[in-house]
């Protein structure tokens, strides 16, 4: 990857939406209160809280998996995943600067969890299952003190860690049958561990918090209870609730200055409990589990985030929550910019469609179909309806403003719809599926017509565009592209290479289309004889899923599976900018009609705007 973008301009990078609501503890604020810091894919998002202003620490290869920020505020720590075989790195990041303290490589495949020591003298690092270490690094001289295995040979795998609030010597560590107090030996590089007695009661523990004073370890666990352990003795004290259990295991917890515990669950349940008998005093109910709770000031406001990827603000007063972020939780599939305009974009993933606003990221209607997939979407050009296509094999078309179900084709394609595109027109649409069918629909005021269902791809189709007049459009599948007619219902031309072809796009002008996919090649070909222009290689490593051209057709943009964003100059073929932010696989890349903005979407859920380094010429 360096070698094929070292000298390449970056792109840059306006906004990230979206929030990896599945990092345990993921979601911080800042010692200052003013910022929330948070993680989606490779890149650590700063948030400001008042006006939403981001900024982006970008240095990891992969997504992140764990984040920790200091006490004082001087220090950020955040660890990522890795392929199995390869270290996984943790990058401890000046905060003021936004720039890299360290980067520390120890680690095989994942970091589990990370923790500061009270006075930033150090940093305590937790592996993943398939490392199964704790190591302790010196701040100052980035350098690791020692190192031990997390849990006996007896125990399973250690899921988190939590650092003493008094003493840069004493730290606990906690998992599944194992929960650890650890004492520092700097002198003699050692870390010297001593298992808590807890009886008979065998637990898997998912997060700790240790009081303010260190006399106690609360610890959150899979079995829905928390158990409270002295920390001097290491005996169990007590543990509860005895007789509603948070359902789904409590994945986060929080103490109050009064000793009183904020509890966030695998089913949702956010709730405020007693420290003397673990009583419900308050709770809430939110979208998905709970995995992080943030506190901003002990009276002032609570954020929250959750395995939808969501965040919200809770006020401690009767715990009301206020929805103020959402992102996709799962693979973005699609995205769409309506055609002319420049304010709004659709995006599809999971069971969801969304309609976000471009220059505010805000999410402005969700339309949902449970346990469906939408494989692919459009906005009709009058903007009137939204086309979408489904993994259920029905076609849905919706309304932009209220997101009514306005016609449902049903057995659409045999295995599913697996591309769609509206006619410029917007009376006409044409489905591709997993059958290699490609349907042509009339839509009507009261439902729609089948007018032709052709069939010559041997695979599912991928990808379809339409031309301009809406009398011909390209299809592409594996193997093949074809350019059918719209009027006689034949095909034109076929072009065909080895590869499975992932996106095609038709140029502005129509003479040439260009295409990409497995074989990690753009290639341009002719409309008229299916010959081949050029070839360009796109790739180092992985295909290219989606391109979308320019409207002046002088560039286009690239996305696959090296998770690069590439801007590209049509008629030298070469790379003019390089988009790195991106933690998943690029699934789908679209340029604003003004040429102005640049959306990318990947299959970790995030939606990232760039500023389009090509502006029309005014």
């Amino acid at each position: 990857m360096a070698l094929e973008t070292k000298d390449v301009p970056r792109l840059e990078l306006e906004a990230i939406i979206g929030f990896n609501g599945h990092v345990i503890s993921g979601l911080k604020v800042y010692p200052d209160r003013e910022h929330l810091v948070y993680p989606l894919g490779s890149t650590v998002i700063v948030k400001r809280i008042t006006d939403g202003k981001q900024e982006f620490l970008h240095g990891h290869t992969n997504n992140v998996s764990c984040l920790s920020v200091s006490r004082s505020g001087l220090y950020v720590a955040s660890g990522q995943v890795n392929f199995m075989a390869f270290k996984a790195m943790v990058i401890i990041w000046d905060f003021a600067q936004r720039s890299v303290h360290a980067q520390l490589l120890l680690h095989k495949a994942k970091v589990e969890a990370l923790a500061f020591s009270p006075n930033d003298k150090y940093l305590v690092s937790l592996g993943g299952q398939d490392d199964g270490s704790i190591v302790v690094w010196n701040i100052e001289t980035k350098q690791a003190i020692c190192g031990s295995p997390a849990s006996a040979h007896s125990t399973g795998h250690c899921l988190t860690l939590q650092y003493s609030n008094t003493n840069d010597n004493v730290f606990v560590s906690a998992g599944s049958g194992t929960l650890r107090v650890w004492e520092l030996d700097v002198a003699n590089r050692k870390i010297r561990p001593t298992d808590c007695q807890t009886g008979k009661l065998k637990r898997t523990v998912k997060c700790v918090e240790i009081t303010d004073d260190d006399q106690f370890i609360y610890c959150g666990t899979t079995s829905g209870d928390i158990m409270k352990i002295n920390l001097k003795t290491k005996l169990l004290c007590d543990c509860g609730p005895v007789k509603t259990k948070y359902s789904l295991g409590v994945n986060v917890l929080r103490i109050l200055k009064s000793g009183d515990l904020l509890v966030g669950s695998g089913c949702g349940i956010f709730t405020l409990c007693s420290r003397n008998n673990f009583k419900t005093l308050k709770t809430c109910k939110l979208e998905k589990g709970v995995t992080s709770i943030a506190l901003r000031g002990e009276d002032q406001q609570i954020f929250v985030g959750t395995e939808a990827s969501q965040m919200y603000s809770i006020t401690f007063r009767d715990l009301k929550a206020e929805l103020i972020s959402t992102g996709h939780s799962c693979a973005v599939n699609d995205v769409v910019i309506p055609f002319g305009t420049s304010e709004l974009f659709a995006t599809c993933s999971g069971e969801d469609i969304r309609l976000w606003h471009i220059d505010k990221p805000k999410e402005l209607l969700r339309i949902t179909v449970p346990n469906m997939t939408c494989n692919s979407l459009d906005l009709m050009a009058d903007g009137h309806s939204i086309i979408s296509a489904w993994n259920d094999g029905i076609i849905r078309v919706f309304a932009p403003e209220s997101g009514r179900l306005m016609i449902s084709i049903n057995n659409a394609h045999r295995m599913g719809v697996t591309a769609i595109a509206g006619t410029r027109d917007s009376k006409r649409m044409v489905s591709g599926g997993g059958d290699g069918q490609v349907c042509v629909w009339r839509l009507l005021p009261q439902g729609h017509q089948l007018l032709e269902t052709m069939k010559q791809h041997k695979a599912t189709v991928a990808c379809i565009k339409i031309k301009s007049d809406d009398k011909e459009c390209v299809t592409a599948s594996s193997g093949a592209c074809i350019i059918w007619d719209l009027v006689r219902f034949v095909s034109l031309q076929t072009v065909i290479a080895n590869t499975l072809f992932r996106t095609v796009c038709y140029h502005p002008e129509e003479y040439q289309i260009i295409t990409s996919g497995t074989n990690r090649k753009v290639a341009y070909w002719d409309v008229f004889d299916g010959s081949t222009i050029r070839e360009l290689e796109a790739s180092q490593s992985g295909a290219i899923n989606d391109m979308h051209i320019s409207q002046d057709g002088k560039h286009f943009v690239t996305g696959g599976d090296d998770k690069l964003v590439k801007v590209w100059d049509y008629m030298e073929g070469a790379v003019t900018h390089v988009g790195i932010a991106h933690g998943g696989i690029i699934t789908s890349v679209r340029i604003c009609s003004n040429n102005r903005t640049l959306i990318s979407t990947s299959a970790d859920g995030a939606i990232l705007r760039w500023r389009f380094p090509h502006p029309p010429s005014s």
